[in-house]
């Protein structure tokens, strides 16, 4: 059940009123509760409502939306979170090191295939790896990686991809839970 606060003092409705009301029946569309049709209806209700009691109605079935938390302030909590985020940086920067070497295809080369199914390029025996996962093709300025719609994801430096991304020497990959370091071939070596 919503319960929104609004200004019960007050006999008319302020636009702050029905903004929060919005907001609760925008959380209710992404949330799956409202239809469309039944936001639509809802927006008209809020907009011409007069008084607070019209507002509580018109969404008495969705649940209370959440106030965000109130900021922390003081310098200990502050070097408390500054000191937690650099053990974790320094964590990943340990790991990244350690992550095995995936070399960057020369430009002129084709795509590199990635993936379980035979045939694959670079073909990885897991099971969080899909048949088709992803390609890895060098152009003439960098490199692009492309999710080919994989169930567990294809992620550049812990962010998920979606399409095609560029990448280069450095940057971490990780297919389903599979983890590489990107790197390049180094002249003469």
């Amino acid at each position: 059940m919503a319960s929104v606060e609004f200004s019960a003092h007050s006999p008319r409705i302020s636009d702050a009123d029905r903004e929060r009301a919005l907001d609760v029946l925008r959380e209710g569309v992404v949330e799956g509760r409202v239809s469309q049709e039944t936001f639509l209806h809802r927006v008209e209700v809020i907009m011409s409502a007069r008084v607070p009691d019209e507002l509580v109605a018109v969404l008495h079935d969705l649940p209370a939306r959440q106030p965000p938390p109130a900021p922390r302030a003081g310098w200990f909590v502050g070097s408390l979170t500054r000191l937690a985020a650099f053990r974790q940086r320094a964590r990943m920067a340990w790991r990244a090191e350690r992550l095995p070497q995936l070399l960057l295809p020369a430009p002129a080369q084709e795509a590199l295939s990635i993936g379980r199914a035979p045939g694959c390029g670079l073909r990885l025996s897991h099971a969080g790896v899909s048949r088709h996962h992803a390609t890895l093709r060098g152009t003439g300025t960098g490199w692009l990686l492309t999710d080919l719609g994989s169930a567990n994801g294809t992620w550049v430096n812990g962010h998920r991809v979606a399409g095609t991304v560029p990448v280069g020497p450095g940057d971490q990959v990780r297919f389903g839970a599979v983890s590489f370091r990107l790197a390049v071939v180094i002249a003469g070596r």
